[in-house]
């Protein structure tokens, strides 16, 4: 929120004034994880707390001993707060003076919530032609093959998957979307999105128009993964707060937050019947959980990088692919590693595994198809210019798309590995789309 006007004392409102100044231009230093002067300001108890130089940030009806606010007024550039970013306005600034004169009182009803969650932002409007493309890290074929959502900036956008044409743009999204998923019953679309060390947050989208249905979580870091189980009753959202969240689709309530994993979770995936639940993460783990409380089952270790991606080959075992190049194999009874697939020349970025069709992105420019029986790579989908970060695959009519670094979505026929379509999925830029007849 950008505070326009002075307002009085009395109605300066530390949730609806205060706290979106805080998120929008001071989180992003001064976070759970991140805390530049050893100060915090992720939540209420937080930002009353000294940091290193032990002066206190907020003294209630003194500004001027406040050294928060000292920090955002003062003249001098090497100590001025937010270092990182412009300067707050004048009338940010007359907000919180105002505030800390009136008491620095809050107003909410939970002093440990995050803020990002106390007070979510509005997000800007997606701009209506983009001068530049953006990385596409999420992409999305709906169940019936004929729409792609991808991911873009401040907004998602769904094209036609055969014609490349743009369909409908989905706006008031974080800056950045990380995973897309659509509900088996292609009612329903969740995204995962967020600004890096600022906020995320995990909505769900009516598939048909595009309206917003629910944001079911804000959070203080970004959302990167998500997973709906296979009969869409379930969704499982992970991301760069190390934390997995379950949620009942049809209450919308969260039955189960799990907080195993020490590190950002990067993907997730159900097992085919719905039962359990495989992550994987920053800290080198992969990890199954029971679906139904959320309890953790198994730990795979074997991996020496980051996991980027995970699928379950079966009900029992499960396939994990890191950022060392190799993917295991592992009982998800014990976690053992039963085998391995090697093949990659650069860092693997997803993996997605159908009716024994393993696919996986990397940031070589290639999608490639593994054969699970012979370990080895059967076939290389070229034509991606640059690193591809998202993949999707539509199994009825087998297709397999690809996101990359600079805004394309690369449509290939799985079958033969022939391209299909190409376009840059950036609305009103001068694209030029090739498609093969």
């Amino acid at each position: 929120m950008l505070i326009t006007a002075h307002l009085s004392a009395a109605e300066i409102s530390f949730t609806k004034d205060i706290a979106p100044v805080f998120v929008a231009k001071c989180l992003a230093c001064h976070n759970a994880e991140k805390a530049k002067g050893g100060y915090r300001m992720h939540t209420f108890d937080a930002l009353l707390k000294p940091g290193s130089s032990k002066d206190s940030p907020l003294v209630p009806g003194q500004p001027a001993a406040s050294l928060l606010y000292q920090l955002i007024t003062t003249t001098n550039e090497d100590d001025r707060m937010p270092q990182k970013d412009d300067a707050l306005d004048s009338a940010q600034v007359a907000a919180i003076q105002q505030w800390i004169e009136a008491g620095a009182k809050f107003d909410g009803a939970d002093r440990s919530v995050p803020l990002a969650v106390l007070s979510p932002p509005q997000h800007p409007a997606a701009p209506r032609a983009y001068p530049v493309p953006v990385p596409i890290t999420a992409l999305a074929f709906d169940p019936s093959g004929e729409w792609l959502a991808a991911s873009g900036y401040h907004e998602i956008t769904i094209w036609n998957s055969s014609s490349g044409a743009l369909v409908r743009r989905i706006g008031n999204v974080a800056e950045r979307t990380f995973d897309l998923a659509f509900s088996p019953d292609g009612r329903w679309l969740a995204s995962a999105s967020g600004t890096p060390g600022k906020l995320g947050e995990v909505k769900l989208f009516h598939a048909t128009n595009g309206e917003l249905a629910r944001t079911l979580v804000t959070t203080a870091d970004a959302a990167l993964a998500l997973a709906f189980n296979s009969d869409g009753t379930k969704l499982a959202a992970g991301g760069s707060d190390n934390v997995i969240r379950l949620w009942d689709i049809a209450s919308g309530k969260q039955p189960h937050t799990i907080e195993q994993h020490a590190d950002w979770v990067l993907a997730l995936a159900f097992s085919p019947d719905g039962t359990q639940l495989a992550s994987g993460s920053r800290d080198k783990s992969s990890r199954v959980f029971d679906a139904q409380n959320g309890e953790l089952e198994t730990t795979h270790t074997g991996h020496g990088d980051f996991v980027t991606g995970l699928a379950w080959a079966d009900n029992k075992s499960v396939i994990s692919v890191s950022r060392e190049k190799e993917a295991h194999r592992w009982n998800a009874r014990d976690g053992k590693k039963t085998g391995e697939l090697t093949g990659w020349d650069a860092a693997p970025t997803r993996l997605i595994l159908s009716s024994n069709r393993l696919f996986s992105a990397a940031l070589d420019r290639t999608v490639r198809e593994h054969d699970l029986e012979k370990k080895s790579v059967i076939r290389k989908f070229e034509g991606a210019r640059d690193a591809v970060h998202a993949l999707a695959w539509h199994a009825p009519s087998q297709r397999l798309a690809a996101g990359t670094h600079d805004g394309e979505v690369v449509v290939w026929n799985g079958a033969d590995g022939k391209l299909l379509l190409k376009f840059l999925a950036a609305p009103g830029h001068a694209a030029k789309l090739t498609r093969s007849e």
